[in-house]
């Protein structure tokens, strides 16, 4: 019993020394030990996790202490005792500050005071997504599913939500978000990764990267908002070639003058949600299927943008290149022939028609 009073007495004597001036126990072999990387203990084994990260959770509310535990038990820290009272410390430095919750990536090569000044800053774990340009929101769903961040139906049940309050400049017939989810290289925390998360954030750099340009050049276009964005999409989803972009978009905008139809196949892939390749294009029967999205049927632009456009669309659309051309078609190398009328236009698809098939035999 009295061996047990001596113990508690010394360790309620250690904390206040600990207070007032933490350099004291770092002169000491124990502290030194004690917030030593955690890979010194095993150092002179083959232990096939030394030195390498682990990733450890910790929950909304929870005490300093239990953290401690958490990371001895994880190997991550020696001393979950030597953790209280660094905890202590830097609470009496920094009163208003705190041990953050949230996933991190920590290595048993990093000392007791690396690891907790990680998680008192909040450095969680972060994770990076690109979308490229001209994904639709089908794909960029299909896409978080396999990489395992969500499911693809609740992503596309957050992208039919458009948040006018949050983002009140965005088109008031919007009926999804379709175009306005901006293709670019994201991260994120990893205990954000929700799909209302990520529409916002794809959302936000579409308001701080795209839509400056439309408010520059709103007074020299007749282009709506939402036809900006959706004429854009289907420049971008035509357009393979950067040195062609500015020829594209002046081929559909002098067909939208003439009230001509616009009659391009990627509004029939995004109506029917299939795509044509050189050895199976669009037949005769897909480009006559009724729908509003289906510029061979449908006069005038589809109803929303079918993608989302990158910059370079986005900047074309706004100054598109004087052209008397008002047909081109691809030669499957990602160039086009571009041709004034639909003679031409006819005659260029024979010879690339030919070409293929005279290419296939050679393979053959």
């Amino acid at each position: 019993m009295v061996q047990k009073v001596v113990k508690r007495s010394l360790l309620l004597a250690i904390v206040p020394i600990s207070l007032l001036g933490i350099g004291a126990w770092q002169s000491m072999s124990w502290w030194n030990w004690a917030t030593a990387p955690s890979q010194a203990i095993t150092s002179t084994t083959d232990s096939p996790g030394e030195g390498k990260s682990v990733e450890i959770q910790i929950p909304q509310g929870t005490a300093a202490q239990q953290i401690g535990r958490d990371l001895e038990k994880a190997g991550l820290i020696r001393s979950s005792f030597a953790w209280n009272l660094w905890a202590r410390y830097l609470s009496s430095q920094d009163p208003k500050g705190g041990f953050k919750s949230g996933t991190y990536e920590l290595s048993r090569s990093q000392s007791l005071k690396e690891i907790a000044d990680t998680i008192w800053d909040g450095k969680v774990v972060q994770r990076s997504f690109t979308i490229p340009e001209g994904w639709n929101m089908r794909k960029m769903a299909a896409h978080f599913e396999k990489i395992g961040f969500f499911p693809a139906e609740d992503f596309m049940a957050a992208a039919k939500q458009v948040n006018r309050q949050k983002f009140p400049w965005l088109p008031a017939d919007l009926p999804h978000l379709e175009g306005f989810l901006y293709p670019d290289t994201y991260k994120v925390n990893s205990d954000t990764i929700t799909p209302k998360a990520i529409v916002n954030q794809m959302v936000e750099r579409f308001e701080q990267l795209a839509l400056p340009e439309y408010q520059q050049a709103k007074s020299q276009t007749n282009l709506t908002l939402k036809q900006w964005v959706t004429l854009a999409s289907i420049v971008e989803k035509e357009s393979v070639v950067p040195t062609e972009r500015g020829r594209i978009a002046g081929v559909f905008t002098a067909r939208l003058r003439k009230g001509m139809k616009l009659e391009a196949d990627p509004t029939v892939e995004y109506a029917f949600n299939i795509t044509q390749t050189a050895d199976k294009p669009l037949t005769f029967a897909q480009v006559k299927q009724k729908s509003p999205y289906n510029t061979y049927v449908t006069p005038g632009l589809p109803p929303t943008p079918i993608a989302s456009p990158g910059l370079p669309s986005l900047k074309a659309t706004l100054k598109p290149e004087s052209t008397e051309y008002l047909f081109f078609v691809a030669r499957y190398d990602g160039t086009h022939v571009f041709s004034r009328t639909l003679k031409e236009h006819e005659a260029a698809v024979v010879a690339i028609r030919k070409q293929r098939q005279a290419k296939q035999k050679q393979s053959v």
